[in-house]
Formats: C-alpha cells, structure tokens, sequence
C-alpha cells in the first residue's frame, strides 16, 4: 500500500477580497491532479477570520460563488489541521458540499477529537501529528498518542494516524487502518492493516479474530492463510526473520520479539 503524497501546489482560481491579505487565515479550495482538497484555516488564524461561524460564512460564499472550477460528484478531502471539529460541524460541511454536488469523503487533522469525530460519522481519516518546533517532515517526529475508535471500520473507511490506533470493534473487508505505531482491533480484522507505517519493524498487530485481507508491518507484507481455524483465540501478528508471523497471544513472547534483528 502507497503513502499518500503531495504534487507541487495548484490554487484554485477563486477571487478573493481585497481585504484578504493572508490566505491561511481564510477557507479555501485547491486542486491537485484531480484532488480537491478544502483547507480550514488553523486555529492560530486571527479571531476575527477563525471562529466556526465565520468559518461557515466563507465556505458557503466560496461554494455560492460564481466561479466553480470542480466537476460534479467530485469527492473532497477536508484539511481540518489542528482545528477542533465535531460530528455536528462535520455533518454540516458535508450537507453544504452536497448541495453543489461535491462529496466529503477523507479528513485531514491533528486534532484527535476531530478524527474520532470524522471517522464516527464513517469518513477515511488521517491524523498527522506535529511535535513543538517540529514539522511533519522530520524524522525524529515522536509517535502521537493513541487513537482510540469505537466503531466498526466498514469497507471504504481508511484509517490513518502517526501512533497507535485501537479499534473496538472490527475491521471489515475493504476497510484499511494504516499506523506508524500498533494497530489493536478488539474485534474481527478482516480488512487491511499497516503498522510502522513509518518503517518500524518492531510494532505489532493484535485482534481477537485475526483473519485479514492483508497485514503489513514496516515493508513486510503477509496475507490471510488459506486454512480456516477450528478454533478462535486473540493473535499477534510480529515481524521475524522469516517474515511476519501470527501467534496466539497467550503464547506470544515480548522477550522472543526483542531478541530479533
């Protein structure tokens, strides 16, 4: 499974007001290789342009406007960054989107609230995490803290986030949870999951009913087995030198991982 990446920038054509100065403190859209991503301004943005309902009063003027650059159905992907959203909000953005024939279908967001929002109301999620006075693009950007779903994943639904992501519930086949920490399903995995996504060979995948469409770990890769268990016990998946192997939890030993390369 690929990392999703960015394409150098292509704004928009949207006339802005005189009086817009700084683009970051307003509601935008923007294009990229079919892409089209709305950009919330962060909550550091000036008070005056970054409350919720200023933010509403812009995006409804940017979607009445004139001047529609998108195709129809077009799905959207929403850049929240680090503001704070709830499903009410959420419901409302994707309700205004719908109106001119747009689709919301990923959130983009540091925040954690925002993601278990996002992916409660059933939209793919990706959390990014930025430590202080880092950027997301250095390499010693420690993991974010755990994420924590309560919800089945259904097919469609894409999980992303830079630590650990506990499910409780079930990963679906076509549902995809893709953490650079652990992934926990406290239910069924019957769907994808990456873990050290960031190349981390030493993360795991646990599940009380291990039967996936694929696990990842790092760059190693593993499918379901062709033989049906008899019997169901909660499993661990862990990267050995032979690749990655599963082994029922009570027998799994952390020493036994460690001592590997």
């Amino acid at each position: 499974m690929n990392s999703d990446f960015i394409l150098p920038d292509t704004v928009s054509p949207i006339a802005l007001p005189a009086n817009e100065v700084n683009s970051n403190s307003q509601v935008r859209f923007k294009s990229e290789e079919g892409r089209l991503m709305l950009i919330l301004p962060a909550e550091a943005a000036p008070p005056s342009t970054s409350s919720w309902s200023d933010i509403w009063q812009q995006l409804k003027q940017r979607l009445n406007g004139g001047d529609r650059f998108w195709q129809p159905n077009t799905t959207v992907d929403l850049i929240a960054s680090d503001r704070l959203l709830d499903g009410r909000q959420l419901q409302a953005i994707a309700d205004a989107l719908a109106e001119v024939q747009l689709l919301l279908k990923r959130v983009s967001t540091s925040r954690r609230q925002t993601a278990v929002a996002a992916a409660t109301a059933g939209y793919s999620v990706e959390q990014t995490y930025v430590a202080p006075n880092q950027t997301l693009t250095s390499s010693s950007v420690p993991l974010a803290e755990p994420l924590y779903l309560q919800m089945t994943v259904r097919s469609g639904i894409e999980i992303r986030h830079s630590g650990t992501v506990i499910v409780l519930g079930d990963l679906n086949p076509g549902g995809i949870v893709v953490a650079n920490g652990d992934i926990l399903i406290w239910g069924r995995l019957r769907g994808v999951a990456h873990a050290g996504a960031d190349g981390n060979s030493k993360c795991l995948i646990m599940a009380l009913h291990m039967e996936p469409t694929q696990l990842r770990i790092a760059d190693y890769v593993a499918r379901a087995p062709t033989t049906q268990l008899t019997q169901v016990y909660p499993e661990i998946a862990h990267v050995t030198p032979e690749g990655i192997r599963i082994s029922i939890a009570a027998d799994f030993s952390k020493s036994q991982f460690l001592s590997q390369p």
